[in-house]
């Protein structure tokens, strides 16, 4: 998910909580561990300031940092940096990091992009494509819950909140069961089959590949599927030049599901058609030939 999206999941997580009996202290700590803990498997972006992380950024990105099996390390740095800034030594902050960081690791899951969900024991990229990375269905959700708890007496508004969730979670449920069958569909036409969600809901895009062509067919299970882009890779070209003279080529290459391969007079490169819009990937590496 997008940043704004995870800063709002850690505010409606915030509001999940019936504050009632806490003090001043334990509401601060409580917003900084939902805040930061929605944040913190971000904190790869780093990763750019060097050359290395560049070139590595489809690999590192939502990669270590999101895996699973950090979730507790990154729930005990919360929970003692709760004890430095604002001496609160509750360790059910520790169990609010926690599902704070799974939320975070866990609804990226369901972008096109794809989390390194089991590193490091797999660099393998989870994505089910089921949930664009900006979601305006969440966004409604969360605001309209932000409005009804104003209108509710201060000890019931927890009750709003965890009402959002649920909502939140039932729609997340209701796309992948929609993804599932579309892909399901797809994997009988296609030998590689991705998905990617698109704004509005129940709507797709099913990109499949089949030997050297890529489909991109527009696809629900309310309307018939239309064929969007038809694309040819050169599936017999030579990649090494490319990769040796561009190593994000490489790290592309290993990091999508599958990609088209284009090769032309002056230039030899990939990208990943998921991304595909308006003529072009935004993920697109390539060299000009000599």
């Amino acid at each position: 998910m997008d940043t704004v999206t995870h800063t709002l999941f850690g505010l409606t997580l915030f509001g999940t909580a019936n504050k009632m009996h806490m003090d001043k202290s334990h509401k601060k700590a409580l917003l900084f561990t939902t805040i930061v803990g929605s944040q913190i498997p971000d904190i790869d972006v780093v990763v750019n300031l060097t050359e290395t992380g560049r070139i590595m950024q489809q690999m590192w990105h939502r990669g270590l940092t999101h895996s699973f099996f950090l979730i507790p390390v990154w729930g005990l740095i919360i929970y003692f940096l709760n004890r430095v800034l604002f001496k609160v030594k509750d360790r059910r902050l520790f169990y609010w990091a926690l599902l704070a960081v799974f939320i975070h690791d866990t609804s990226d899951l369901f972008n096109t992009w794809g989390t390194g969900y089991i590193e490091p024991f797999s660099s393998y990229r989870v994505t089910f494509g089921t949930i664009p990375i900006v979601d305006f269905v969440f966004w409604f959700f969360m605001l309209a819950g932000f409005i009804v708890s104003r209108k509710k007496e201060e000890t019931n508004r927890y009750k709003v909140f965890r009402a959002v969730w649920l909502l939140m979670i039932a729609h997340v449920a209701i796309q992948s069961i929609q993804g599932y069958v579309l892909y399901n569909d797809a994997k009988e036409k296609y030998d590689e089959v991705a998905l990617a969600a698109g704004f509005v809901p129940t709507q797709f895009h099913v990109i499949g590949k089949k030997d050297s062509e890529v489909e991109i067919v527009k696809d629900s299970i309310f309307i018939e599927p239309k064929l969007k882009h038809h694309l040819v890779s050169s599936e017999e070209a030579d990649l090494e030049p490319l990769f040796e003279e561009n190593p994000r080529a490489a790290t592309l290459y290993d990091w999508s599901p599958f990609v088209v391969v284009v090769e032309e007079e002056e230039k030899l490169g990939i990208y990943d058609p998921r991304f595909y819009r308006d003529s072009e990937s935004f993920l697109y590496e390539f060299i000009e030939k000599e």
